[in-house]
Order: structure tokens, then C-alpha cells, then sequence
């Protein structure tokens, strides 16, 4: 049986407004009015200019309206004239749709740990749906909390066929965001593909430095003096993609690789963590190669 979380959707009437276009007087006015026309609170809202003449404007707005449930369609149908004269890419998202996640890991069990934690205690808003892994480590601390655990062991030879699986698995479970908790396998363009800006990975480094794998012996032989970490969504480029979050610790001379790791490993979690969140609330927005976060 699959245990739910102890989190609760938020408030049914709260809905979460997110849009991007290009930059010009009269958005915010715009916006703001039609909300209060509608009736609707506004109880968040940030917003940022690439380049106050001519850039790209962004803007997360989170309100309250009665009834809502009810009332998104036509509040949906009703702002399709914002959207035509300002030419903008927008989305709606609603407090009682709570998106579902799929966490992929390894032998390495600390962030998945991290995520189980705080999906546990009620902070992270998400029904973690299924783990994967390409090793036996994790079953029972995962199938002790009722989640469906699937082992689809992994490597070069089998990847078409490994990947195929996961994405039938994927559809079947309604998969809205798939967290790579230190899955220590390269997903195909095809598999990416399938996934546009909805895969987070955590990458043990403070990117770009000491891309790809082994980073903390890396570190070790260059005698870094921090330790980092990285959470970025995952694009056909090895650890290129749009960076969310990023945090370090300081190290010295004493540290040998095993404490090299024991502290990164601490970054890893929390940074995860963060990322996965901030993605859970709408708070990042996607440009280029680049990311804007609205914490």
C-alpha cells in the first residue's frame, strides 16, 4: 500500500500564476487588475527584468480566489487577451494539484534519504509515486514507507531497453518531475527528450568545476579549499544544464577524499532538496541555459 504523504495540498483556492514575456510598461497593471476583477487576492508576488528596455520580463504570482476550483476555467479563458497582446508564455497552477515524482538513485542512499525525509515530515509537496534504481540498496527503507520500488538494473549494452521501461513507467504513474537522487547512470537524448526542464539531477561539485565523474578525488588532487555541490535540470550536455541551486563548505589541507565526500555529501542533500522544492512551488523559470528562481 502506498502510504500519502503527510503534507496536505495547499488551500483548494489558491492558485499560482507564472508568465514570461517581453518587457514593456503595463504588465504588472495589467496582470493585477485582471486578478482583482476577478476577485482574487494577491498573496505573493516576484518578478524580475532581464533589461528594462527591451529584455524578457518575468513574474510568479501566487493569489487566493473563493470557489476556485470552480472558477480556474474561466479565469483561464479570461486572461487569454493578457496573453495575446503581450505575447506571453504563462502557466496556471492550482493548490490542490499536487505533482508526482519519481526519484531515480543508485547505491548511494543520501539523497534519497534527504527527499523521503522531507516528504515524510510534510515539507516537501509531492506524492513521491515510485523509486528506480539500478541496485537492490534502497528497497527496504523505501518499500517500508509504501512506496512501489522498481529494480531495472543499468549499463551502456542495455540502455535502449532500460530506458524504454523507465518511460512506460513514467506515463503509467503520471510522472510530473523526475529527481535524479545520485543515479549514477547517462540518460539518452531520447530519454531527455522525453522530459523537457522536468529532470533535476544533483551533480557532487560546484559546477563547472569538475564536471563528470569522480569529483571529489579531483578536488582532492588539486587541494581545493571548498567543497560544492549542484542541482541543475538535465539537458543532452553532461552537466551543463540550467543550474538551480548551488552551496559549498570550506576544507583544508587535513581532509583526505573520504572527508572530502562525508562533507559534500551534506551539500548534496540540502542542495537536492532545495531544487526539488523551489521546482514543486513554480518558482523557476527557465532561460536558455540559465535559470530564474524566485525564492
Amino acid at each position: 500500500m502506498h502510504l500519502e504523504p503527510t503534507v496536505k495540498p495547499k488551500n483548494k483556492n489558491i492558485g499560482r500564476l507564472v508568465v514570461k514575456c517581453s518587457d514593456k510598461p503595463g504588465i504588472v497593471s495589467a496582470i493585477s487588475h485582471f486578478l482583482y476583477k476577478h476577485n482574487a487576492n494577491i498573496i505573493e508576488s516576484s518578478q524580475y527584468s532581464s533589461d528594462p528596455e527591451g529584455g524578457t520580463f518575468f513574474i510568479r504570482i501566487e493569489f487566493h480566489l473563493n470557489d476556485l476550483i470552480n472558477k480556474r476555467k474561466t479565469v483561464e479563458d479570461n486572461f487569454a487577451p493578457l496573453v495575446a497582446k503581450f505575447a506571453m508564455e504563462h502557466y496556471f497552477s492550482y493548490g490542490d494539484q499536487i505533482k508526482r515524482s519519481a526519484i531515480f538513485v543508485s547505491k548511494e542512499t543520501h539523497c534519497l534519504l534527504e527527499l523521503l525525509w522531507e516528504w515524510q515530515s510534510g515539507d516537501l509537496e509531492t506524492d513521491i509515486a515510485l523509486v528506480i534504481s539500478n541496485h537492490e540498496t534502497a528497497r527496504s527503507t523505501v518499500e517500508s514507507l509504501g512506496i512501489p520500488f522498481y529494480y531495472i538494473p543499468a549499463n551502456k549494452d542495455i540502455r535502449a531497453e532500460v530506458e524504454a521501461k523507465q518511460i512506460e513507467l513514467m506515463k503509467e504513474h503520471k510522472i510530473d518531475l523526475l529527481i535524479l537522487a545520485r543515479y549514477m547512470q547517462i540518460l539518452t537524448p531520447h530519454f531527455v527528450s522525453e522530459f523537457p526542464n522536468k529532470i533535476i539531477n544533483i551533480h557532487h561539485s560546484f559546477l563547472p568545476a569538475f564536471i563528470g565523474a569522480n569529483p571529489y578525488e579531483r578536488a582532492f588532487e588539486r587541494g581545493v579549499k571548498l567543497i560544492g555541490a549542484t542541482s541543475h535540470y538535465v539537458t543532452n550536455d553532461l552537466d551543463e544544464g540550467p543550474i538551480i541551486e548551488q552551496d559549498i563548505e570550506r576544507v583544508d589541507h587535513r581532509d583526505a577524499v573520504v572527508d572530502l565526500k562525508k562533507t559534500g555529501q551534506q551539500v548534496e542533500r540540502r542542495v537536492l532538496a532545495k531544487a526539488v522544492k523551489w521546482h514543486l512551488q513554480d518558482r523557476i523559470i527557465v532561460k536558455n541555459n540559465t535559470t530564474i528562481v524566485f525564492q
